[in-house]
């Protein structure tokens, strides 16, 4: 506890039920149960694996959950009630940065590499080409279609997409179901490493150090049980230091390869997990001095833009106000000064692959400069 704060008041509810996919970056939820780092926060943590994000979300809007590792934009498509009912959510934390990849087929990858471009290479199939993602909303969803728009593929007429949980990818490209898929790792370097895919841009090259998982609950829970909230936030952000610590993350990553956990070679994970090989802004990144845990209002606005820019909201003035709802600033600082993580003093405006810049500011405008759109 900081030295001239005062003590805090006890969790209101002690035992929390945590949901995750199984994924690499669940590494901070698998850290915190196994270091039991809610305990010095008065809290007992259950982790509850879920077999798709559909799954996810259901449990956590209907209450068996307590809270979730999840996708940044699946809790902005529930906040919206984009394919589904809607509910006033709460993104508490950025649980991490990077870590996912777009993954081709063998025989899309040869074409790419022949003819040179991706509408060309898409040419060459004999029927529409099928992507998959993991949520309509979510962040591998639009970073596939921000990909496939920056190649002058269009991801709404171009591509059939479909929706297919994380585990179940690499089988599905492995059967020739599909062409192409966006998902987290360790499925694309999986898909890689079996021979039955080849990784075609990491995400962190479409927009280097961007946010992915989030910590999230309904926003009544936040309401009901403040202290909780911000108990959690501490807890996790107790996590995600430890992540950055010599050995860790290869530590973690023989947790993870569990049957019950992802059911993944070790070594897959691990190497995923330390970004051997990568560059700084495509590596997995769970902390680094607390950088990659606030969350960041304008980030949230950014899901909001692609959602119009897809023709899944009309456009709207209130992109901002949603975003403040959304995003628990207040308890996030709150929760990072008892346990010394510093406030990020700067944010960087990010540049994408197609070299459009997000400010942050005008939604309008940066949906409008999109040659590439949908309705």
């Amino acid at each position: 506890m900081n030295a001239t704060s005062t003590p805090q008041a006890a969790p209101e509810k002690t035992h929390l039920k945590i949901g995750f996919v199984p994924l690499a970056d669940a590494a901070p939820l698998v850290a915190a149960k196994l270091l039991e780092f809610g305990h010095a926060h008065g809290l007992t943590l259950e982790l509850s694996r879920q077999p798709s994000w559909a799954a996810l979300r259901d449990k956590l809007l209907a209450g068996e959950l307590d809270a979730a590792h999840t996708l940044y934009g699946l809790v902005y498509g529930v906040q919206l009630g984009i394919g589904g009912p809607q509910q006033d959510m709460a993104v508490l934390m950025v649980l991490n940065r990077n870590g996912q990849a777009i993954t081709l087929s063998n025989r899309l990858a040869d074409a790419l590499a022949e003819h040179g471009t991706l509408p060309r290479a898409l040419a060459t199939l004999d029927r529409k080409p099928v992507f998959a993602q993991t949520f309509p909303t979510g962040t591998h969803a639009m970073w596939l279609n921000y990909w496939l728009a920056a190649q002058g593929v269009h991801p709404l007429r171009d591509i059939e997409s479909v929706v297919i949980p994380p585990p179940q990818m690499v089988a599905a490209l492995t059967e020739e179901r599909l062409d192409g898929f966006c998902a987290g790792e360790p499925w694309p370097a999986l898909a890689q490493r079996r021979g039955v895919g080849r990784t075609a841009i990491r995400s962190g090259e479409i927009w280097a150090d961007h946010p992915e998982k989030v910590l999230a609950c309904r926003r009544d829970f936040v309401t009901r049980y403040p202290n909780t909230a911000r108990a959690l936030v501490q807890t996790m952000l107790e996590a995600c230091r430890w992540l950055d610590g010599v050995g860790h993350r290869g530590e973690i990553a023989q947790w993870l390869g569990r049957p019950e956990m992802l059911g993944v070679d070790t070594a897959v994970i691990a190497e995923e997990l330390e970004g051997a090989g990568a560059a700084d802004g495509q590596r997995m990144k769970f902390f680094e001095s607390g950088a990659v845990n606030y969350p960041l209002e304008s980030e949230g606005i950014w899901f909001l833009t692609q959602f119009e820019r897809w023709g899944m909201v009309a456009r709207r003035s209130d992109y901002r106000e949603i975003a403040r709802g959304v995003n628990q600033t207040a308890l996030y600082r709150a929760a990072a000064l008892e346990v010394g993580v510093e406030m990020p003093t700067a944010f960087d405006k990010p540049v994408f692959v197609d070299g459009r810049i997000w400010d942050g500011i005008d939604a309008a405008a940066y949906v409008e400069g999109f040659e590439v759109r949908g309705g």
